[in-house]
């Protein structure tokens, strides 16, 4: 069996658009007919930039080669060029390439991914999801509201959840780790607060950052925390030192989570080794692909650290992510986002159910891509999957975090 065409498809979600701009879909096929889907993760070029490295990617290191050699594949991307070392953009177009790799693998045995990388440690996956607005939210209003965060978190518990996300905590800008206002601390625990009024100990609280802190700013922010007991401080310094992860986590009585930004064990294990992390949030489109985010999930283990797959992009992706979650002893939750769209995409193939997601059964990734949907929504923009803003925080006039989300009307 060889690999001999690769498709891609940029699709763009309807509104309100929650998982990015857009979602870069590749579709890859075999000699022997079967076809598999990958996806690449928020990368840091255009979309038609990115195209390119995906087909330069998959024609100088994967045609012609069988799917079966994911290990060769990925050392022949990790070292292209003379690098042997963590490349985003490279490795993200890899990561899409290779999930599509284990999907046609299944497809052909007739047996689930999860079969084949470990089989089922856990016949279901404890879910989470982000606070989205509820139908009768306004926004802005909806990002600066502690009480229509409670809401939409009430309601998810509703649903079955036992987790939830927010980030209510200021700008997410180009400028590097800054000092919180005190207005952005006094509105991350009046959410906190709002929020854990709201679900009482039914449910975790995960609060996110995206990386906005300086190291004595996260501590800070982090300590006024402490009393509503989250789950995780998520990314609360810029990923590009991993050292200072090591700070906060001594500082901080909440546990460090970190990892979208990160890719292969060589960013991961290096972080767990300085003990920078207790929770580690893999986003398999830019990790390195299924495989290398499996040996991410061994070394964490040694390390008695947890996996919690981070979803910010389609349900191509969150597949994989629920393969991963499946087959590993180390799982904590793994992140999920419920639109039509997500749902229609791969004819709602995988679902939540009461806040938490069964073990696909089907063959390979276990979904059925709806292609000519994909293809009716096609991105047409030039901006990236996600932005950051390059104005400082505003330490007069409060901030405004839009949810991550470039949202579109409603």
């Amino acid at each position: 069996m060889k690999l001999i065409d690769l498709d891609i498809i940029v699709t763009s979600p309807p509104a309100p658009g929650w998982g990015g701009r857009y979602w870069t879909l590749v579709k890859v096929t075999t000699d022997t007919g079967i076809t598999g889907w990958g996806e690449c993760y928020a990368s840091s070029v255009g979309p038609s930039a990115m195209e390119a490295v995906i087909r330069d990617v998959f024609e100088r290191h994967m045609e012609g080669a069988n799917p079966e050699d994911v290990e060769l594949l990925f050392r022949r991307a990790y070292s292209s060029g003379f690098t042997q070392r963590p490349d985003l953009t490279v490795m993200g177009a890899f990561s899409g390439l290779e999930i599509a790799c284990w999907d046609i693998l299944g497809k052909d045995r007739d047996r689930p991914v999860w079969a084949l990388i470990g089989g089922k440690m856990n016949g279901r996956v404890r879910a989470y999801s982000y606070l989205y607005p509820l139908s009768q939210h306004s926004l802005p209003e909806f990002w600066i509201s502690p009480e229509l965060a409670a809401e939409s978190a009430a309601a998810l518990v509703e649903q079955g959840y036992t987790a939830v996300k927010f980030d209510p905590a200021g700008p997410y800008t180009i400028r590097g780790g800054h000092q919180p206002a005190m207005s952005d601390i006094s509105t991350s625990v009046a959410f906190c607060e709002a929020i854990r009024s709201a679900v009482g100990d039914r449910a975790d609280l995960l609060f996110g950052t995206h990386g906005q802190f300086s190291t004595a700013g996260a501590i800070r922010l982090g300590k006024a925390l402490e009393p509503f007991q989250p789950l995780w401080f998520e990314e609360p310094v810029p990923p590009d030192n991993l050292l200072e992860f090591a700070e906060v986590a001594r500082a901080v009585n909440i546990p460090v989570a970190t990892g979208e930004r990160l890719t292969t064990k060589a960013e991961f294990a290096s972080l767990l080794r300085i003990g920078g992390a207790a929770v580690l949030q893999p986003a398999l489109g830019r990790s390195g692909g299924i495989w290398e985010t499996r040996k991410v999930a061994a070394i964490a283990e040694a390390f008695n650290a947890h996996l919690a797959p981070h979803l910010y992009a389609g349900s191509v992706e969150w597949a994989a992510n629920i393969h991963l979650s499946v087959s590993i002893p180390n799982l904590l939750i793994a992140e999920t986002i419920e639109t039509e769209f997500h749902n229609r995409l791969i004819r709602g193939a995988i679902k939540v159910e009461n806040g938490f997601v069964p073990a696909p059964e089907g063959p390979g990734l276990g979904i059925d891509v709806d292609e000519e949907l994909a293809r009716s929504h096609p991105y047409e923009g030039d901006r990236l999957h996600l932005e950051m803003q390059e104005a400082p925080c505003d330490y007069q006039n409060g901030n405004i975090f839009e949810g991550g989300a470039p949202v579109r009307d409603l």
